[in-house]
C-alpha cells in the first residue's frame, strides 16, 4: 500500500497552493484533481481580480499555472478520484476511483463547491458566453449592460446590489411572490432604481447568437394569467447558492447544516486531527480564488506544524 505525508484532494487555488506549499516543505504530497482539474475556475474566460495578472488572465491558463508551480517543487499530481475514506485511525486510509488504496499521514480537502444550476441546457451552452455562477468574478464584463440576476435569498440580492453598480439595469428574477432575504437586502433591492423585481417568474429557456440575448420567461406558472415572454439581457447571472463538496468525508468531519465543513476559528483546523478544509468547501462567505489560494497556504502551513508535533 502506497503511503504519503500528505494528500491533497481537489485541484483549485486551494488545492494547487496547498501543492506548492506542502512541497517546499519536503512533505512530498500527492494531489488527485478530481473530476474536474483546476476546479471551477476553468469555467471563468477571463480572471481581473488576482494579483499578479495586470492584463487578466484565463481561468483555465491560471489553474495551469498553478499547477506547473506545484509540480515544479516536486508535488505529485495525479488524475483519479477519492471514492472512500477512512478517518478511524492515522494513517488515514484513502480509497481512489482505480481501486488502489493511500495511506495519509495528512489530509487536506480542496474539494470545492459547486454552483446550483436551474437544470436548463442553455445553461450550458452559454456558460462564458453570458451566463455565470459569480457576479463579482464577472459582473465587471457587463458594466452598463443589463443582467439578470435569478434568486431570492440574500445572495441574489447582494449580486443585484453589486451589479446595479455596475450595470444599465439588472432584473431580479424570483419564483415565489415574495424575497427571502433578510429585510435589510430586501429593502436595498427595491428602493434601489435600478433594479425590478420579477416575482412569480421562471425561466425556460436562453437564447442569442452567438452569445446570450435574453432569456424566455413565464409568469404565473401553472396560475391563472400565465404568460409567457422573452427579455431582452446581456448577461444572466445564477445566485440560488452553492452545493458544498463535503459528501465524502461525513460524518466523520463536521459540517454546518449547508455542508460547509466547520474549521477551528481562522485555521483550517477540522475536528478530525491531521485533516485540513481549504478553499470553497469551508467557505460560505467569499468564494474567491484568491481566498480559497490563501487558505491552501494555511492548510498546508498547519499540515506541516501537525506532522512536526
Amino acid at each position: 500500500m502506497e503511503s504519503t505525508k500528505c494528500l491533497i484532494i481537489g485541484s483549485g487555488p486551494a488545492g494547487f497552493t496547498a501543492a506548492i506549499y506542502a512541497s517546499r516543505a519536503n512533505l512530498n504530497p500527492i494531489l488527485y484533481e478530481g473530476q474536474q482539474s483546476g476546479g471551477q475556475l476553468i469555467t471563468t474566460t477571463v480572471v481581473e481580480n488576482f494579483p499578479g495578472y495586470p492584463q487578466g488572465v484565463g481561468g483555465y491558463d491560471m489553474m495551469e499555472d498553478m499547477r506547473a508551480q506545484a509540480q515544479r517543487f516536486g508535488a505529485d499530481i495525479r488524475m483519479g478520484s477519492i471514492t472512500s475514506v477512512d478517518f478511524s485511525s492515522r494513517p488515514y486510509a484513502v480509497t481512489i476511483d482505480d481501486g488502489s488504496t493511500i495511506q495519509a499521514e495528512t489530509i487536506i480537502i480542496a474539494t470545492g463547491a459547486s454552483a446550483k444550476y436551474l437544470g436548463l441546457e442553455d445553461e450550458k451552452k452559454y456558460a462564458g458566453r453570458g451566463v455565470s455562477a459569480c457576479a463579482t468574478c464577472d459582473g465587471f464584463f457587463f458594466r452598463k449592460k443589463t443582467v439578470a440576476v435569478v434568486g431570492g435569498g440574500d445572495t441574489a440580492c447582494e449580486e443585484a446590489n453589486y451589479l446595479a453598480s455596475l450595470c444599465e439595469k439588472v432584473y431580479l428574477i424570483v419564483r415565489k411572490g415574495y424575497l427571502r432575504a433578510s429585510e435589510i437586502m430586501q429593502k436595498r433591492v427595491l428602493e434601489n432604481p435600478k433594479i425590478e423585481v420579477l416575482f412569480k417568474h421562471n425561466t425556460e429557456g436562453l437564447y442569442g447568437e452567438p452569445k446570450l440575448q435574453g432569456a424566455h420567461l413565464v409568469k404565473n406558472l401553472g396560475e391563472a394569467g400565465e404568460q409567457r415572454y422573452d427579455l431582452a439581457i446581456d448577461g444572466f447571472f445564477l445566485a440560488i447558492g452553492h452545493k458544498p463538496n463535503s459528501d465524502l468525508f461525513k460524518p466523520a468531519v463536521e459540517t454546518d447544516a449547508e455542508g460547509y465543513i466547520k474549521t477551528d476559528g481562522p485555521t483550517p483546523c477540522t475536528n478530525v486531527p491531521g485533516v485540513f478544509a481549504a478553499g470553497d468547501v469551508a467557505d460560505p462567505r467569499y468564494r474567491q480564488a484568491i481566498c480559497a489560494a490563501a487558505s491552501g497556504c494555511k492548510a498546508a502551513m498547519e499540515a506541516e506544524r501537525f506532522l512536526n508535533r
